[in-house]
């Protein structure tokens, strides 16, 4: 037992760093209804799986015979784990400790340890990464601890550039995400904000009081409303952060571990052949009326599988994620419940992510159509509609992973040629037998093109009847189908259909792994 001393102590400064700030920073934390770094890392790894990084950097202080008497550790803990098995690199700042901030650390911003003791990060682990957020920025005490000012370097950030091209990131906003954290969020592939407790702001309001002379609070400046409804910057809000843990782990669950891994198959028992009957009246004859499209996701994909991705933003289109017999695959739909499922620019953000996302991680994309065309009106001119569709077709466009699409109801004009992948690699379309579609809508269109012959009509209301029931008759879908071999199916086939056709993009995608040509994820 030479050097059982040693180890004692060892174990001494390993207790003193989980005690984090103190009892009364743990005291102030849970005041303010927030879980500690160590509380929340508890609830997401498994048990007994965190092997922590950099554990005994810190402020120590010793007497005059050189015992240590205080210390106090760096303002995050990092390190790798396991979640539901796997392993994952996980990085968090612990609030107890100067409110998270990094200053007088050596500690990188992206978990990493930039001090020659053969810390990896990410990007050298290959592995996922959890972020869970809770730090309010810099701080000029830095200035005292250092002695001096610094010229702030940033090197931190070709870290974060890199890694989302190569592996998951996800973000867990639980407290402030203030100064250099700020960006994490929408530098992920996913982020989750806690209701009450979370916000994100490059300065929180002390800063812009004194440079606009404006109060607000945290919550009105950077809560979880305006960014999961407004700004798109973070996806998903979460009840409590029980619930913010919960929904990382649920996204994680349909990653692979990096761009070399095929994504995990999870089988439900849900069987491929399944037909739901309700998918042949759900679309109306009625094209005035609307209907539930989580019906139709309900009824095709594997029973309780899909996980929305930024449902409070961009509203009339769905987006997440789902399982066809047990793979993962991105589901893209428009929502006519929500100005009539035409797409806006937030729409096609948040659509023109989810596209980056499964072609970084070759997941195939599965389109439910029944797109009307692009948001039309000087609001929408005003943000930029154009850009926003000519990144979403970009992002298609640039994509290789498996794609099929659906036309269910109705695909026109331009925003319908957005969803049409071209290129050599797997794509595969069909059409149920309520589709409808072309250059743009019968209605208008018909005023627009035939203007004149209506109004010199004796009665115009019927001579527009007239010519809309002539255009009605060649806009059968077995006209078209006819004329282009254009695959029509009954609406209760397309879950069998879906399923085999995924399964046979297995092949292709073991073929495409790896990094794209580019960076195939653009914050």
């Amino acid at each position: 037992m030479v050097w059982q001393p040693e180890v004692d102590e060892l174990r001494r400064r390993h207790a003193m760093a989980e005690e984090m700030g103190g009892p009364e920073g743990v005291a102030r934390q849970h005041a303010r209804g927030k879980l500690t770094i160590r509380e929340r890392l508890a609830r997401l790894v498994d048990e007994g799986s965190l092997r922590e990084m950099g554990k005994l950097q810190g402020g120590a202080t010793y007497d005059d015979d050189g015992a240590l008497v205080g210390f106090t550790p760096i303002g995050s803990v990092s390190g790798t784990a396991r979640i539901n098995g796997r392993r994952v690199y996980v990085t968090g700042q612990d609030f107890t400790v100067r409110g998270g901030s990094a200053g007088g650390s050596a500690r990188r911003d992206d978990g990493g340890v930039d001090i020659g003791h053969g810390h990896p990060g990410p990007t050298e682990l290959l592995l996922p990464t959890v972020n869970l957020l809770d730090g309010a920025g810099g701080s000029v005490q830095e200035y005292s601890d250092l002695s001096r000012t610094y010229i702030p370097d940033g090197e931190f950030w070709e870290h974060l550039s890199n890694i989302v091209s190569l592996a998951p990131v996800v973000s867990a906003v639980l407290g402030p995400a203030a100064g250099g954290l700020a960006p994490f969020p929408p530098m992920s592939h996913f982020s989750v904000i806690a209701k009450g407790t979370g916000q994100v702001f490059p300065g929180g309001p002390p800063v812009v009081k004194a440079a606009l002379g404006i109060d607000i609070d945290k919550e009105t400046l950077g809560g979880w409303k305006i960014h999961t409804r407004v700004s798109g910057v973070v996806d998903n809000a979460a009840e409590d952060e029980d619930d913010a843990i919960a929904q990382v782990k649920r996204f994680l669950s349909y990653m692979p571990d990096n761009v070399y891994e095929m994504p995990p198959r999870v089988l439900s028992g849900d069987d491929p052949q399944r037909r739901d009957e309700r998918l042949l009246s759900i679309i109306p004859r009625d094209n005035r009326k609307t209907y539930d499209p989580r019906v139709i996701i309900e009824g095709v994909f594997d029973t309780g599988s899909f996980f929305e991705i930024a449902p409070d933003y961009g509203g009339s289109r769905i987006i997440g994620l789902a399982r066809a017999d047990g793979y993962p695959v991105g589901v893209m739909t428009n929502n006519p419940k929500r100005k009539g499922g035409s797409m806006d620019v937030a729409a096609a953000e948040k659509s023109t992510r989810l596209v980056q996302i499964c072609d970084t991680f070759h997941i195939p994309m599965v389109v439910i159509m029944d797109e009307p065309g692009f948001l039309v009106g000087v609001e929408s001119e005003r943000m930029g509609i154009e850009r926003a569709g000519a990144r979403l077709v970009h992002a298609i466009c640039q994509s290789r992973m498996p794609w099929i699409s659906f036309l269910s109801r109705r695909t026109f004009g331009l925003a319908g040629t957005l969803q049409y992948r071209p290129g050599p690699h797997l794509f595969r379309r069909y059409a149920w037998v309520s589709g409808r579609w072309g250059s743009m809508h019968i209605e208008g269109g018909t005023d627009a093109a035939f203007r004149r012959v209506i109004a010199e009509a004796p009665d115009p209301d019927a001579k527009r009847a007239e010519i809309e029931d002539g255009f009605r008759r060649l806009a059968s879908p077995f006209r078209t189908a006819e004329a282009s071999g254009l695959d029509l199916i009954d609406p209760r086939d397309t879950r069998a259909i879906l399923c085999d056709f995924v399964d046979m993009a297995q092949g292709v995608i073991q073929t495409q792994l790896g990094p794209t040509a580019g960076p195939s994820f653009r914050p």
